[in-house]
């Protein structure tokens, strides 16, 4: 009988490095660097070596335990990624060893490799940077879903976006912009996040602080009494009156999470019947990869992924990497501050975690593996 005896080499090389979590959920003290197996290609799948992944809310709650992983996605956190083409599965086409890409996952991102199907992948342009690129697919994929498929925006409409900072928010908000809506309107719980969403290129037209101003009226003051055109929301329960209350005839909200929760105690269904209100619920991590590579492949989308830059780029949006202050005394004991790109080494995943739950981010947190 001949027995097959791997080499050391061959051992090494079927285990891989990822983030892994203590006892499967927990705290974010849980969360460790550990060994694995690596992906291995199956049919029309890709290999990438990743570079940086970004971190995203659903992260948060499927550490603790609150996320349901998609039937036949990876335990390992993570569904966003930038990196180089290793291997190709069986009638890969699109792609080719040493691409630079990057892309969107059911999960497995917070590793040193990952499999992804070949139609969720994009070429990584050559004026976007490891980390600029990873920063870009969950966000732009679930804005243009909200925003364009289930929002239908045209010129002219009028938007109003909550959790205006987040990657999701910051990539809406220059979407809507960029699709010629008349007013968007931002909120977000900081004065310093507001001015910040004021301040960048084709940012918010509008912001609120939604913990001390009334969001429903600002927006009808904003749009002449006639409230707004889309609402996309990811904050649920605490916001549902006043944005049933915001929306225009005919206007159209998607929601995408329910942060401060499920349950709304009473529902006052006459606004939703005679304003003729379309609300929509939505996910992405759970689509089909059919539904998802539609996404991606459609000619709006592309043309949007195209004008994209990094936020030096120049271009009409831009990707915004989540930055810290920074304060030091001169020689003259003069105080002075300034802001830097905080990105992490995945050695620090404890401390991004912390970054995110703490909801201190003005722009997305990416971590490199390194």
């Amino acid at each position: 009988m001949l027995v097959h005896t791997m080499t050391p080499s061959a051992t090494l090389m079927s285990k891989m490095h990822a983030v892994l979590i203590k006892d499967g959920h927990g705290p974010i003290e849980n969360l460790y660097i550990g060994e694995t197996d690596k992906p291995v290609p199956a049919k029309g799948e890709v290999l990438v070596k990743i570079v940086a992944f970004g971190l995203n809310r659903m992260d948060h709650y499927q550490r603790q335990g609150g996320y349901p992983i998609p039937p036949g996605a990876s335990s390992i956190l993570g569904v966003e990624f930038s990196g180089r083409v290793t291997e190709l599965g069986e009638g890969v086409t699109r792609w080719v060893v040493g691409d630079e890409v990057f892309g969107l996952v059911g999960g497995g991102a917070y590793a040193e490799f990952i499999n992804c199907d070949e139609g969720l992948l994009l070429k990584k342009p050559g004026h976007l940077s490891w980390v600029e690129a990873a920063s870009i697919p969950e966000n732009y994929i679930t804005a243009y879903q909200a925003l364009v498929k289930y929002g239908e925006v045209k010129k002219g409409d009028h938007v109003l976006v909550h959790a205006g900072a987040s990657g999701v928010g910051i990539a809406a908000i220059q979407i809507a912009r960029e699709l010629g809506a008349a007013t968007v309107t931002a909120t977000a719980s900081t004065a310093e996040k507001l001015n910040w969403l004021r301040s960048i290129p084709n940012g918010a037209t509008h912001t609120v602080n939604y913990r001390t101003e009334d969001f429903a009226a600002e927006v009808k003051k904003t749009t002449n009494g006639k409230g707004v055109d889309i609402v996309i929301d990811f904050v649920g329960q605490s916001h549902w009156a006043k944005n049933v209350e915001s929306l225009a005839i005919d206007g159209r909200m998607t929601i995408l999470a329910a942060m401060s929760g499920n349950e709304v105690s009473t529902v006052n269904l006459g606004p939703i019947i005679y304003k003729r209100l379309r609300i929509q619920g939505s996910t992405l991590r759970s689509r089909s990869v059919q539904y998802q590579t539609e996404l991606i492949t459609s000619s709006i989308f592309r043309d949007i992924i195209d004008k994209v830059t990094g936020v030096n780029g120049g271009g009409p949006i831009r990707t915004y990497i989540h930055k810290v202050s920074i304060f030091f005394c001169s020689s003259d004991a003069v105080g002075h501050g300034h802001t830097i790109p905080q990105v992490y080494p995945w050695t620090e995943i404890q401390s991004a975690h912390h970054e995110m739950a703490d909801n201190k981010n003005s722009g997305k947190i990416i971590v490199e593996v390194r």
